[in-house]
């Protein structure tokens, strides 16, 4: 790669190409029940997935650790004996359950997928008991999160002048999910406890280096950009549901993690995912800052420094989301996601291989988690749509809340 990206200590790692050994795949209900939730997600348009797969993970993690008991709880004890209960049953039971309350359109696909799940376990008393646990938690868990927030009704105006984000093309769209902003949290206090530092002033210094970088590196025609850099930017376009959801998927089967693992790991990875993402819009809105393409748009004196310098014809790499700019919320998600691969696994070097549907585009290894952050924050200078200093203080912000999240949760029981 290369250091031209200029920000504070951005040293852009290498990429490196190819498939990582990962043995045999081993699936089992908790990536079986990830993978439904995800195409229930994807067929389901102006859902948050973040958001909904916290809140199925949450209840898998509930439901089968109630009946392992090797960690602490994270959201609610059920009230019926989870003794002799199948971990199975009473995970796709609490998954379909909270699949069912959040997605109602996916109904019929989702019975099927559960009916799938029940008709693989052998009717005898731990199914029976296994379906009563999973229900149980369930109903106890949307119960505690009702009234949170979740899809409310939360308007939006566009504001006006300098640094001020506006609808950008191709669409013109209005801003996706502001209620995301305003959500109560799953761990974290408040959805402004980690509030972002803020972008720079659009008159300062800062800003016209983030200007020129992104304006060079991230416009669709670039002469700068390198083909190497190019497939790194569309790489990470795949949308997030898919993205997220199969590659952790691919790395839990890769370590050949046992069903009480991955409750567990998908919880702590979707939790925190959950948490960064309403804190990372609860920036997003507050400080409102424009796009790329908006600001590279704006006439050469509307900002009022003399060392940005205007192009009409200017257009990035990649289609510019519907939201505001800062922080980067692709900053948000890899550092969250980092940090709790870093802390279920008790190091952040470890090889693990990524892939992307994208067009054009070859799977990616890693061999630690710094290295994947990296390259997701690259990506999003060099596909045009975000300022160097918007995926660094991303960054900070999903790092902080996951941190936030796991010093207090999923935690090992004394003694297991």
């Amino acid at each position: 790669m290369t250091d031209r990206i200029s920000r504070p200590g951005w040293g852009l790692t290498a990429l490196l190409l190819g498939l990582a050994a990962i043995g045999p795949a081993k699936a089992d209900v908790i990536t079986d029940w990830n993978a439904t939730g995800q195409a229930a997600i994807q067929a389901t348009p102006g859902t948050q997935y973040a958001i909904i797969l916290a809140l199925m993970h949450a209840a898998m993690y509930d439901a089968v650790n109630a009946i392992d008991g090797r960690y602490e709880v994270y959201a609610v004890t059920p009230t019926v004996n989870p003794r002799g209960a199948s971990k199975e049953a009473a995970a796709a039971t609490a998954a379909y359950r909270v699949l069912v309350n959040e997605l109602p359109g996916q109904q019929a696909a989702l019975l099927a997928a559960y009916n799938a799940s029940l008709a693989a376990i052998p009717n005898a008393p731990p199914k029976t008991k296994g379906i009563a646990l999973g229900d149980n938690v369930a109903a106890l868990w949307l119960a505690q999160r009702e009234g949170d927030g979740r899809n409310a009704n939360v308007p939006y105006t566009f504001g006006s002048g300098p640094g001020v984000y506006q609808a950008t093309p191709p669409a013109f769209a209005s801003p996706v999910t502001p209620w995301l902003a305003k959500m109560r949290p799953f761990t974290i206090a408040s959805p402004s406890q980690f509030r972002a530092y803020g972008p720079p002033d659009v008159t300062s210094l800062r800003f016209a280096q983030d200007f020129k970088t992104v304006k060079a590196l991230g416009a669709a025609n670039s002469k700068e950009r390198t083909a190497k850099e190019t497939e790194i930017a569309l790489f990470h376009t795949e949308p997030p549901p898919a993205f997220w959801s199969r590659n952790t998927r691919d790395l839990a089967i890769a370590k050949k993690l046992n069903l009480t693992d991955n409750a567990r790991f998908f919880a702590m990875v979707f939790v925190t995912a959950a948490d960064a993402s309403i804190a990372c819009w609860d920036s997003k809105y507050y400080y409102n800052f424009w796009r790329p393409v908006t600001a590279i748009h704006a006439p050469d004196d509307f900002d009022g420094n003399p060392a940005t310098k205007s192009d009409a014809t200017w257009a990035p790499l990649v289609n510019t989301p519907p939201h505001p700019e800062y922080p980067a919320a692709h900053g948000c998600a890899a550092a969250a996601f980092a940090e709790s691969v870093e802390q279920f696994f008790g190091t952040k070097y470890l090889k693990f291989t990524v892939k992307s549907t994208a067009a054009g585009t070859v799977p990616h290894v890693f061999y630690s988690t710094d290295q994947f952050v990296e390259e997701v924050k690259d990506a999003r200078v060099l596909g045009g749509i975000h300022y160097p200093t918007s995926v660094e203080h991303g960054a900070v912000l999903g790092r902080n809340v996951a941190r936030a999240v796991l010093r207090s949760e999923f935690k090992p029981l004394r003694g297991r």
